[in-house]
């Protein structure tokens, strides 16, 4: 260890390990430029020294600012908070600190603004939320300045090396087997807005389910929501007012389903007992409800850190690597007591 510091240096691991100081320099920037053996052995060193690398000497193969930013649209913050949890769970082992922007999805100015975000941060990749990341003009985009982007999505709406898919369509399938199973025919959807990716893949998902296990879902049984609690009650109320109500709902997240289950108390009408009633998200609120909501738990946490450990190998020239790495992750459907039998 050098006598300068009772901390280890760059100079030191490169000692030890048998290397050039340049050569420990760009196993620290995940340069493609080093066999797997020597990255492998120099990485052994740098966790046995406790080697924490200067921003000078990351800096000496590489001109990366060390910084990822996330990019979202979204106003359920416990997703939010989830995702960040998974960013930071890889990006700071990796030395990177992670900068947080809000866009609007719907400004015109989406795509400049995001632009100048990146460049004035000098962003070395960014990892790009639903709805955000369902805009080909804002990829295209970064794509044509050179930018590293990963995006979360809904469906395959890039290459594997860019992005990382909740397979919402398949397991609405698990869904509509529950319902069906359990002898509802009378069944309902409240979807998210029109417009948004993840709202037609759920929907596509849960009709196809439905039509294969021999159970309609009529077009008058398919009412658009915006993900609020209130537009759950509304809309909850609007089907279960019809002289034929439903006797099974499907809301596309667990706060409209919290309003289904209100409006369904207002009217008398039991859960599960003459209602069944499930969501999606697996929110704390979900477990808190009276009954608990059945519900998708959507392992956002994960998500987030595979975008990264993909971003990663991009921003590293390791395109291939990144390819390799899952690009679709299952929600879980978790069966709790807000849905059961239909009523007799």
């Amino acid at each position: 260890m050098s006598k300068e510091s009772a901390n280890p240096t760059i100079n030191d691991v490169a000692r030890i390990a048998g290397v050039s100081k340049r050569t420990v320099s760009r196993v620290l920037n995940d340069s493609p430029k080093v066999n797997q053996k020597t990255r492998e052995h120099i990485q052994q060193v740098i966790k046995q020294l406790k080697y924490v690398p200067s921003p000078q000497a990351r800096g000496l193969a590489s001109s990366r600012s060390y910084l990822l930013g996330l990019l979202y649209d979204d106003p359920n913050a416990l997703v939010i908070h989830a995702v960040q949890r998974g960013i930071l769970s890889v990006c700071v082992a990796a030395g990177y600190e992670l900068v947080v922007h809000p866009c609007d999805h719907r400004a015109r100015t989406l795509v400049s603004g995001v632009k100048t975000f990146i460049t004035r941060s000098k962003l070395d990749g960014v990892v790009i939320l639903p709805p955000l990341s369902a805009n080909d003009k804002l990829a295209a985009a970064l794509d044509a300045e050179g930018f590293h982007y990963v995006r979360l999505a809904a469906a395959r709406v890039d290459k594997p090396e860019r992005v990382v898919v909740s397979d919402d369509g398949a397991v609405m399938a698990d869904l509509a087997r529950h319902f069906v199973e359990h002898g509802h025919r009378d069944i309902a959807i409240i979807t998210g807005p029109r417009q948004r990716l993840a709202t037609e893949v759920r929907l596509d998902g849960f009709r196809a389910a439905l039509a294969a296990l021999g159970a309609r879902l009529p077009a008058a049984n398919i009412l658009e929501g915006d993900f609020t609690y209130a537009s759950g009650i509304e809309q909850g109320r609007r089907l279960l007012l019809r002289k034929r109500r439903p006797t099974a709902i499907f809301a596309s997240n667990d706060e409209m389903a919290a309003g289904v289950i209100h409006a369904a108390w207002t009217l008398d009408i039991k859960v599960p007992q003459q209602l069944s009633v499930a969501g999606y998200d697996d929110s704390p609120l979900a477990c808190k409800l009276v009954p608990p909501l059945t519900t998708f738990h959507r392992p956002n946490d994960t998500m987030a850190a595979l975008a990264v450990q993909k971003l990663l190998c991009c921003i590293g020239g390791r395109a291939e690597e990144a390819a390799q790495l899952p690009s679709a992750l299952s929600p879980t459907l978790l069966l709790r007591q807000s849905s059961g039998p239909a009523p007799g």
